[in-house]
């Protein structure tokens, strides 16, 4: 039992250990002669140390991955497929047989540890289009995922391949910043946030989901998005208040998003990025330090695909306090071997596939550029591919210009044979080109839009053919435009000019809504993978370029 005030104020008790050693038992005793007090002594110390135990630290890795994109084989360096004999010769990264050797190392490296997702396995390959979110469930499920956020490409096909994938995971997913009430598919499906045990303490995860979800995916009309911050800030009430110190956010909304969502909460402890496919840390091509410290908040991402694997070593003090926070984003190379049963596995399920990818197209002499950084900021190889394969497939028909937006373009191709699985892996989200008429007013306020995120490196920046522009970044958004010129004249805002773009941009997908409501529209055109492979086959072997079609000031 514990001292009494009366006891400690007289001295004359101390604590002691008993018969059995235990140091959380203790027993009032009277300190006699030399003997006793020198016992004295010795218990008071051992009280010091049980004291400091049960205060201990909390120690905890956080294994993560984000925007895997259906890359369940092994990527080339530039994210797009790589060849089995190119795998061999150790040339290839990631892949979920290297996924699962990394994760097993880094669990082993940790007693204590979680393993978590921060969205966008969906969307990328033909493995995703033929199996849509099932073939992701039954490897995450096989990984052992904690956790994962609802990525904005989880709803590239509505909410009820979403939900299918939902009841197959083990595991919670999260969105916080949304109200799914209204609909039927995913209510109640989905929690805002969630608590774990690991290692006898309670650990909170909220999850974030772009707020402009329904101009990037196809969440239908029956799902409100809502602000970051505030969605995260009304969980983290919640968690505090039934006891749970120390939280995780799972976010799939850009590292700039979570470091601001990080400086306008309290009670965050650690952010998992994705969404802006950023890579942290101190290698080359690193946009900031792993993990970003945003006042007491850890902000960490992994760069995307299953190239890097996060492992962020955290420690808290009892209140929950970040103490410490050290880690890096691990590269999943050759180094790491593919695990032979997931290998086996994949092959199988790649059977129904090979046919359609391994049909050779075309050639090209040179590799296509088609670099997120690079499509999403000015002209592009890739860009220029695509742009005028768009326009090239449908010039007879009236149209004069075609805008691809940068987002739509997932992987560069690399130099030699390329077959129709390269294209796809470019182009996978199934697009159909669109037609359609608007004024000239109309395309300069597109170009607006298109270049109004470019610092965010956002989706929507738009790859052209048929015109020209320039534009300031550094101008406010909106008045960024200049010098519009299409077929050699300058753009007259009056004019009616014909437009080719795909499905997804005609129907206001990346805040192309101006485009809605166009004139003469025509939705259901050829695919724009097989546009694409039809135009490097004529014009093979292919010579990637770029020209000064997009002028950046």
């Amino acid at each position: 039992m514990p001292p009494t005030s009366r006891c400690v104020k007289s001295r004359r008790c101390y604590m002691a250990l008993t018969s059995r050693g235990d140091l959380r038992t203790i027993r009032v005793i009277k300190p006699r002669g030399f003997k006793e007090m020198k016992r004295f002594l010795t218990a008071t110390a051992a009280l010091a140390l049980t004291t400091g135990m049960a205060n201990a630290e909390y120690s905890l890795t956080i294994l993560h991955t984000n925007d895997f994109h259906a890359r369940f084989e092994p990527i080339s360096k530039y994210d797009g497929p790589c060849s089995a004999e190119d795998n061999t010769a150790g040339e290839c990264f990631g892949g979920t047989a290297r996924l699962v050797n990394a994760v097993e190392a880094a669990r082993a490296r940790s007693n204590n540890s979680i393993l978590v997702d921060g969205g966008d396995q969906f969307q990328g390959t033909l493995f995703y289009t033929y199996y849509k979110g099932k073939m992701a469930a039954e490897f995450m499920n096989a990984l052992g995922y904690d956790g994962m956020t609802v990525g904005n490409h989880e709803f590239d096909d509505g909410p009820e391949v979403l939900a299918g994938f939902v009841d197959a995971i083990d595991f919670p997913i999260l969105m916080s910043n949304a109200d799914i009430s209204g609909e039927p598919a995913l209510a109640d499906k989905i929690a805002k946030s969630t608590v774990i045990e690991r290692g006898g303490e309670r650990i909170g995860m909220i999850g974030l989901t772009p707020q402009d979800t329904d101009e990037l995916a196809s969440p239908g009309p029956n799902i409100i998005f809502t602000a970051p911050a505030d969605a995260v800030q009304a969980e983290v009430d919640k968690l505090t208040a039934d006891g749970v110190n120390k939280i995780i956010v799972l976010s799939h909304s850009g590292y700039g998003v979570d470091q601001d969502v990080a400086a306008n909460t309290t009670g965050v402890d650690v952010i998992v990025g994705g969404h802006s496919n950023t890579l942290l840390g101190d290698m080359e091509g690193a946009e900031g330090a792993y993990p970003t410290m945003v006042g007491e908040t850890a902000i960490v991402q992994a760069y995307a695909y299953g190239k890097f694997l996060g492992e962020l070593n955290v420690t808290f003090d009892d209140d929950g306090n970040v103490t410490e926070a050290a880690g890096q984003a691990l590269i999943v190379d050759a180094t790491v071997e593919e695990d032979a049963d997931t290998v086996a596995r994949i092959a199988e399920l790649a059977l129904p596939l090979d046919e359609i990818r391994n049909k050779v197209v075309a050639q090209t002499d040179q590799p296509i550029g088609g670099d997120r950084d690079v499509c999403r900021a000015q002209v592009c190889e890739m860009g220029v591919l695509i742009a005028d394969a768009m326009l090239a497939r449908v010039a007879d028909q009236g149209i004069d210009v075609a805008i691809q937006n940068g987002g739509g373009i997932r992987a560069s191709i690399d130099a030699g044979e390329v077959t129709m699985g390269d294209v796809l892996t470019v182009l996978p989200f199934q697009n159909t080109l669109s037609t359609f008429r608007v004024d000239g007013a109309t395309i300069l306020a597109a170009l607006e839009n298109g270049v109004s995120q470019v610092e965010e490196g956002a989706g929507r920046f738009p790859q052209v053919s048929g015109l020209t522009f320039a534009f300031d970044a550094s101008a406010e958004a909106g008045s960024r435009v200049s010098d519009v010129m299409i077929g050699g004249e300058p753009l007259d805002p009056a004019k009616v000019y014909g437009v080719v773009s795909n499905n997804y941009v005609r129907n206001g997908g990346d805040g192309y809504d101006m485009f809605v409501d166009a004139d003469d529209a025509y939705d259901f055109g050829p695919d724009l993978a097989d546009v694409t492979a039809e135009f490097l086959a004529e014009n093979g072997p292919y010579t990637p370029f770029t020209d000064d079609r997009i002028n950046v000031k």
